[in-house]
């Protein structure tokens, strides 16, 4: 039975991914519309799925505080902070400035500071690096964050010194070249993993729904 049940879950799968390619090749009405309701009904899953991972979080939360385990103050903070933007953001929109506010005000700035603190823990990181392994690629990654974190930041001596603007210039030289193309190839990498991953499952060689 468990097998009939694997062998039903395979073939909607390979049926379901087979219409949902084909739709982006073949112009045809039937086959568009088929791809679009079984994309609909992906979406549909996606937000049950968010919207039992929230409930999982929230009861998680809730058990720390009710039973005042280690660090419940931090689960009241979040289950209180959770409720109050999600009835902000279901009574006044999420375009409202008071929704808006608590982004620009809250959000924001968290998210600032914590990659203010991970680029101190990165040159940290690279300095210990250096100190316990003095190779080529060490001191060449040491240097480059040095030239991005001077490029980037501003200087006590102002903004108009001819150093500061070839700093300037290489830091740009350096994420518009090296690390647009590091990116672009870690992107191409992914897409092709999961080109990869579709197909396997589109064939049935994976199943990770019959799990």
């Amino acid at each position: 039975m468990k097998v009939r049940t694997s062998l039903i879950w395979a073939v909607a799968a390979v049926i379901a991914g087979f219409f949902v390619l084909l739709g982006y090749f073949i112009d045809h009405m039937v086959i568009h519309n088929l791809r679009l309701v079984l994309i609909r009904w992906a979406v549909l899953l996606a937000a049950v799925a968010l919207f039992l991972g929230l409930f999982n979080l929230l009861s998680v939360h809730w058990s720390k505080v009710s039973e005042q385990l280690t660090g419940w103050p931090y689960s009241a903070i979040l289950i209180l902070a959770f409720l109050v933007t999600l009835i902000l953001g279901l009574v006044f929109g999420p375009d409202n400035q008071v929704s808006l506010g608590l982004f620009n005000y809250i959000q924001l700035p968290i998210e600032a500071s914590l990659l203010a603190l991970l680029a101190v823990s990165l040159a940290v990181a690279g300095f210990r690096l250096v100190s316990r392994r003095r190779d080529l690629f060490s001191l060449v990654f040491v240097g480059t964050a040095l030239l991005v974190l001077l490029g980037t930041g501003p200087w006590l001596t102002g903004g108009e010194s001819s150093f500061y603007i070839l700093v300037g210039q290489v830091r740009n030289w350096l994420v518009q070249v090296w690390a647009s193309g590091g990116a672009r190839g870690i992107v191409l990498g992914v897409a092709l993993g999961a080109v990869l991953t579709g197909l396997r499952i589109l064939l049935a060689v994976d199943r990770p729904y019959g799990d």
